[in-house]
């Protein structure tokens, strides 16, 4: 006997729709691996449908005073937290990840970034006024830029539609964002939540795959486009956005070093790194996944590393003793596998190296030792659950290793040395550096990277203003 999948549906202009041909795809839960929901398929007439309800919405949005906007955010905040039982169980379905951990980790600092979003609605003023030249007053404006355009990805479905959506309403403009096409639940019922709040059109969600992206970035209305994927999404973001010079906002992923020096407490290290390197089942931009021990003290370091792999758990969402579930899609396990496969002769597996069950996408916590800085699992960001290990001799061979991939997101570095640790966040070529720890995110500060890690900044008041345009105002005093 066949189970009813649940169907999900656009939100557009302040009411769910489903796509204009009926196009649906199935939504897969990657811990069952089997299909709970249908989502639209959507085309160019949903697109076109969804821009132009944020193109209607804008200029009564843009026109709210700060505090106006500041309440409606706060009001949503709220509601994350009043219906986050509701988001925890859509964002499981979604992702597999366990309960317990999502709740913990995830719907507080959504809750607290929408509340920091609010607060910077409060400040979005120019940074000049006065004469520079006689008989003349300058004034600088910061406004919204528009109706934005934002792709969202699938390993942190709700908290990346948070860190889209909380800046652009705050700074008033109006968004049409789009989930990942294997992780629409979540943020269908936050359409839900926000359009109980904000007027119609507002904030608009239209589920789809990588054409429907495409749609809405090339689309002549947004005036920004913002997405957190791939860098081949990216460059192809890029490119379309190109045609008609709109700004783009852009995170693409990583492939952090983390280097660790002699002097180093390797039983605090390795169980810090352990946890950020295997968490989310290494689904994040930022995880520990290329450590770089010095030689002194590698082979001790590679064994309690291997330990704590093998002390790991992956499994299902209600075992309350996992780290992490699933990997989301069967392509991203055929992808962590093939890295695996392919491993050169030189390389050792220390632990994990497997699917683990028949079932959903586990795989073991993996750290793979012996590598060499040329080798593609080194070079090419992983997405799961693996660890890789080299060993460098000097501070100089670290930075050479650290800043040797194409990515540059994030770091850390491991010292008791002050003057060791600084010199290091100087020289290593990354958007953030972490010195004796690893992954800890607040919304105060910036989130973001350079080279193919994108460009653009998330939370903070850097990512406010990256969703502001400036306008210099001058006036004759005559």
């Amino acid at each position: 006997m066949s189970t009813e999948l649940r169907r999900l549906r656009n939100y557009i202009a302040g009411e769910f729709r489903d796509a204009a041909d009926g196009r649906t795809t199935d939504v897969v839960n990657p811990a069952t691996g089997e299909a709970y929901a249908t989502a639209p398929l959507s085309g160019q007439a949903d697109v076109d449908a969804a821009m132009e309800a944020a193109a209607a919405a804008f200029p009564a949005w843009r026109d709210r005073t700060p505090a106006e906007r500041q309440k409606a955010l706060l009001k949503i905040a709220d509601a994350f937290e009043e219906r986050a039982e509701e988001l925890i169980a859509a964002e499981v379905e979604n992702t597999g990840k366990p309960i317990g951990l999502t709740r913990s980790e995830e719907i507080p600092p959504m809750v607290d970034q929408i509340r920091f979003f609010a607060g910077a609605a409060r400040m979005l003023e120019g940074r000049s006024a006065g004469e520079y030249m006689e008989g003349l007053t300058s004034i600088v404006r910061r406004e919204p830029v528009g109706v934005c355009a934002q792709v969202a990805p699938w390993n942190y479905p709700m908290m990346m539609a948070v860190w889209k959506f909380a800046p652009a309403l705050a700074a008033g403009n109006t968004v049409v964002l789009k989930p990942s096409d294997t992780t629409p639940a979540s943020t269908v019922l936050i359409a839900e939540i926000i359009g109980s709040i904000v007027p119609k059109g507002v904030f608009n969600v239209v589920c789809g795959d990588r054409d429907t992206g495409r749609l809405m970035v090339e689309h002549p209305v947004p005036a920004m486009a913002s997405i957190t994927g791939s860098v081949r999404a990216g460059i192809s973001v890029a490119g379309s956005a190109a045609k008609d010079v709109k700004r783009v906002h852009l995170e693409l992923g990583g492939k952090a070093p983390v280097v660790v020096f002699e002097d180093t407490d390797i039983a605090k290290a390795v169980e810090e790194i352990s946890v950020a390197g295997f968490f989310n089942a290494g689904q994040d931009c930022t995880a520990a996944t290329r450590v770089l021990v010095q030689e002194s003290i590698h082979d001790e370091f590679v064994a309690a590393l291997a330990k704590a792999a093998a002390d790991t758990k992956t499994g299902l969402p209600d075992d309350e003793d996992v780290l992490y579930g699933p990997l989301n899609n069967p392509n991203q396990l055929e992808q962590v596998s093939g890295f695996i496969e392919r491993l050169p002769a030189h390389a050792r597996v220390e632990a994990g190296g497997h699917r683990v069950g028949e079932k959903g996408y586990f795989y073991a916590p993996t750290v793979v030792s012996g590598l060499k800085q040329d080798d593609e699992i080194v070079q090419n960001e992983v997405f799961g659950p693996v660890i890789t290990v080299q060993s460098f001799t000097d501070e100089a061979q670290a930075v050479a290793y650290a800043n040797g991939v194409e990515y540059a997101l994030a770091s850390s570095v491991w010292t008791k040395d002050h003057a060791r640790a600084m010199r290091m966040s100087k020289v290593l070529d990354f958007g953030c550096v972490w010195i004796n720890t690893h992954i800890p995110l607040v919304a105060e500060m910036p989130h973001g990277g350079f080279k193919k890690s994108g460009y653009g900044k998330d939370l903070s008041g850097y990512g406010f203003e990256d969703y502001t345009r400036i306008k210099h105002v001058m006036t004759s005093l005559g």
